[in-house]
C-alpha cells in the first residue's frame, strides 16, 4: 500500500470573523447537502470515485476557521482528513469525534429523489449518506466551525477524523491511520461516532435516545465446495452446486439461540421500565412489534446471525461446474465468537470450505462515566423528556480500529426523529433521508455535549 500524501496539509484561508451571525444551525443543512452531492460510493475495491474530493471539502471547511487539517491518502483517491482542536485544559485526555465520508452504492432509478442530489423534500434532506453518515459529518463540521468563529475552545483537546473506507471494513481509512499514524490520536481515551443518539418515542412523557455501547463482531465469509465437472445431461452425484445450495439453505434458515449480553440486559431493563412491564429476551416478538423502526436494530442484537448474500458458479447451462462459491455476512455477539464459528462448521458440514474475507472483533463497553453523563445532560437540555439508554449495534463501525489504541467508543450522533420514520430502514436502503429539524437538533446537542464533556 502506498501513501501518496503522508502529511499533506490543507491550505489555510483567513479565519472567519466572530460576530458574522452565522450559526451551526444555519450551516448544517447546506454542509450535509454538499457532502451528499460528492459521490463517494465504495464498491469494496478501488473502482469507485474514492473519498479524496470529500476529504478536500472537509479540510477546506476546517481551514476556513483556522484549523490545520491534514489529508492522508492510503491509496490513490482513498483519503481521510484529521485535525486537532486545542482545549482549555490540555492536561486532560482528549476526545475523538470520528466519521466516515464513504457511502454504499445507490441505483438512482430506485429512488424518489436522485441519491446524490441532496434534495430537500418533505422536511428532509434526501440522498445516499443522509444518515450513514454524512449527517453526523455535517453536524460535526457545523458545530466546530461555529465554535472556532466565536473563539469558544472546548474544555479539552478534540481530535476530528473524517475517514475513508468504513463501508468496506476501514482498511484504507481508520485501520490505515491507526496502524501508520497512531500519533494523531495521542492522548485520546474516548470517542463518539455514528449509529447512536437517535430517538424512539415511547409516549408523550418519554423519548428514549439509543446510545451505542456495543457492536457485533464480523466474519464476512467465502464458502467453497469442490465437485467433479461434467456434462449436464449425465447423472451426477458429485455436483458442487447441489452440495453448496443445501448448505447455504441450512445456514440461511438456521435460528441461532438468544444470548443475553450486558448491553441487551441493560436495554431491556430500561425499556421494560419505560413500558411498565418486565421483558423476557426469550419471548421478544410482542416487544419488537412495539418498537417500530428500531425493531430491526434491536432484533438483530439478540443472537448471532449469518446471512447468505452471494452465489456464483458455472459458465454454461450444459456444463456441471467443478466448483461453487457463496458469500455470507456473519455477525457474532461479544463473547460468543467461538460458539458462532463452531455452529457454522456444524451447520455447513465437512464438504464446505469456509474462509474469511474480512473479520473483526466485537466490542462492548459499560454505560457509565462522565461522557455518558454529558450525553444525558445535553439531550435533556434540548428535549426535556429524553432518556439515554444503551443498545448494541448489529453491524460494526470504525470504533473497532480505534479500540486497538485503547479508545473507548460510543455511537452518539444525536437526532430527534419523527415516530413514523423507519430509521433503521434508512441505512443502506432506498430513499435514505434525514429530517432538517433533526440535523439542527443534533447541532445543538453536540455543542452542549462538547461543552459538558
Amino acid at each position: 500500500m502506498s501513501e501518496s500524501s503522508r502529511a499533506d496539509r490543507a491550505g489555510r484561508t483567513d479565519r472567519s470573523r466572530p460576530g458574522t451571525g452565522v450559526t451551526g444551525e444555519d450551516e448544517v443543512v447546506d454542509l450535509c447537502r454538499d457532502l451528499i452531492r460528492i459521490d463517494t460510493s465504495n464498491y469494496g475495491d478501488h473502482s469507485g470515485p474514492g473519498e479524496r474530493k470529500a476529504a478536500e471539502y472537509v479540510a477546506e471547511k476546517l481551514a476556513e476557521v483556522g484549523l490545520e487539517p491534514q489529508i492522508f491518502e492510503s491509496h490513490p483517491g482513498r483519503a481521510s482528513t484529521v485535525a486537532r482542536i486545542e482545549g482549555e485544559d490540555r492536561s486532560r485526555p482528549a476526545l475523538l469525534i470520528h466519521g466516515h465520508t464513504d457511502v454504499v452504492p445507490a441505483n438512482a432509478q430506485d429512488w424518489t429523489h436522485h441519491p446524490f442530489s441532496g434534495e430537500i423534500a418533505d422536511g428532509c434532506v434526501w440522498g445516499r449518506g443522509a444518515v450513514d453518515m454524512k449527517d453526523m459529518d455535517a453536524m460535526t463540521l457545523a458545530v466546530v466551525r461555529e465554535r472556532m468563529r466565536t473563539g469558544r475552545k472546548p474544555p479539552r483537546d478534540i481530535v476530528l477524523s473524517f475517514m475513508a473506507d468504513e463501508e468496506a471494513g476501514g482498511t484504507y481509512g481508520a485501520r490505515y491511520l491507526v496502524d501508520n499514524h497512531p500519533e494523531l490520536f495521542e492522548g485520546v481515551t474516548e470517542a463518539i461516532s455514528e449509529v447512536g443518539g437517535f430517538s424512539f418515542t415511547v409516549n408523550e412523557q418519554l423519548r428514549l435516545y439509543l446510545v451505542e455501547t456495543a457492536q457485533k463482531g464480523m466474519h464476512w465469509m467465502k464458502l467453497t465446495v469442490d465437485g467433479t465437472a461434467g456434462h449436464g445431461s449425465m447423472i451426477h452425484k458429485d455436483n458442487a452446486i447441489t452440495e453448496l445450495s443445501e448448505a447455504v439453505g441450512r445456514l440461511g434458515r438456521h435460528k441461532f439461540p438468544v444470548r443475553v449480553t450486558k448491553t441487551l440486559r441493560h436495554f431491556l431493563d430500561e425499556l421494560g421500565d419505560a413500558l411498565g412491564t418486565e421483558l423476557d429476551p426469550e419471548n421478544m416478538d410482542a416487544t419488537l412489534a412495539k418498537l417500530g423502526g428500531i425493531a430491526k436494530l434491536i432484533g438483530a442484537s439478540l443472537q448471532n446471525t449469518a446471512n447468505p448474500t452471494q452465489l456464483q458458479s458455472g459458465y454454461k447451462v450444459n456444463v456441471i461446474p467443478g466448483q461453487a462459491v457463496a458469500h455470507v455476512d456473519g455477525r457474532f455477539l461479544p463473547g460468543y465468537e467461538d460458539e458462532f464459528l463452531a455452529d457454522l462448521d456444524r451447520i455447513l458440514g465437512p464438504n464446505v470450505k469456509r474462509t474469511d474475507v474480512h473479520a473483526d472483533k466485537a466490542l462492548e463497553t459499560t454505560f457509565d462515566g462522565a461522557l455518558v453523563d454529558a450525553m444525558q445532560t445535553a439531550l435533556q437540555a434540548e428535549d426535556p423528556i429524553a432518556r439515554a439508554v444503551p443498545y448494541m449495534l448489529s453491524a460494526g463501525t470504525d470504533a473497532k480500529s480505534f479500540d486497538d489504541l485503547g479508545i473507548r467508543g460510543f455511537g452518539f450522533a444525536p437526532l430527534k426523529l419523527p415516530p413514523e420514520l423507519d430509521f433503521a430502514g434508512m441505512f443502506h436502503g432506498v430513499d435514505e433521508r434525514v429530517p432538517v429539524d433533526g440535523l439542527k437538533f443534533g447541532v445543538r446537542v453536540l455543542d452542549r455535549f462538547i461543552e459538558a464533556s
